[in-house]
């Protein structure tokens, strides 16, 4: 690995790692730039060149757990409605252990003012957070949407779901039902969300069987 690549792989990685220790369960606004760079001990002019803006710590987190999701996807296939209770079950840790920051980063994810892009990862990221891992630095990430959109596909292929020919229209529903139900669980105070998030999605399939 190309050194200088490696040094800046290493800080962006510490830079997210430092503000997940920071935030704790308090929200990602409450969290200022100056006690990442003091954490990381780095400039704020070092602190932009990674992330023009401090918001762009939400879609890198959540990249790599789209990232995480994909290779454990790999170890272990799911398909199907099963892919789509295996997406639910990762949301509800990712928001049980981040709290503050997954609400945050749908209410960034809704903002008009700023149309959500993918955040890069670079593959010396992907190699220092998977070291070892063979063929880690080729591995396409796939986004919520698009492996919303493949167990879409195959379970209207194995029949799970039978009253609509529209993957598009279902997998829109699926997000709505995932990012929607992580949002009215936190306004109704619903726990614990794993049980909310899969009982709002049987309800949802009952509808298209």
């Amino acid at each position: 690995m190309n050194l200088r690549k490696e040094k800046a792989a290493r800080l962006k990685i510490n830079i997210l790692q430092q503000t997940l220790k920071l935030m704790g369960k308090k929200p990602f606004q409450d969290l200022h730039v100056d006690e990442i760079c003091a954490a990381v001990r780095m400039s704020k002019v070092t602190f932009f060149k990674y992330f023009p803006q401090k918001e762009d710590l939400l879609l890198y987190y959540f990249r790599l757990w789209c990232l995480a999701c994909v290779l454990e996807l790999q170890d272990k296939t799911r398909e199907g409605l099963a892919g789509v209770y295996f997406l639910a079950d990762r949301l509800s840790e990712a928001c049980t252990d981040h709290p503050g920051l997954m609400l945050s980063l749908i209410g960034y994810l809704s903002d008009l003012k700023r149309p959500p892009r993918p955040f890069p990862v670079k593959p010396e990221e992907k190699e220092l957070l998977y070291p070892g891992r063979a063929g880690i630095r080729d591995v396409e990430i796939l986004s919520l949407e698009q492996m919303l959109e493949k167990f879409t596909l195959e379970a209207i292929f194995r029949k799970e779901i039978t009253k609509t020919s529209s993957t598009r229209d279902v997998t829109q529903l699926f997000i709505s039902v995932l990012l929607g139900g992580v949002v009215t669980a936190h306004l109704l105070r619903v726990e614990p969300l794993k049980h909310y998030l899969k009982r709002n999605i049987e309800l949802v399939v009952r509808g298209l069987q």
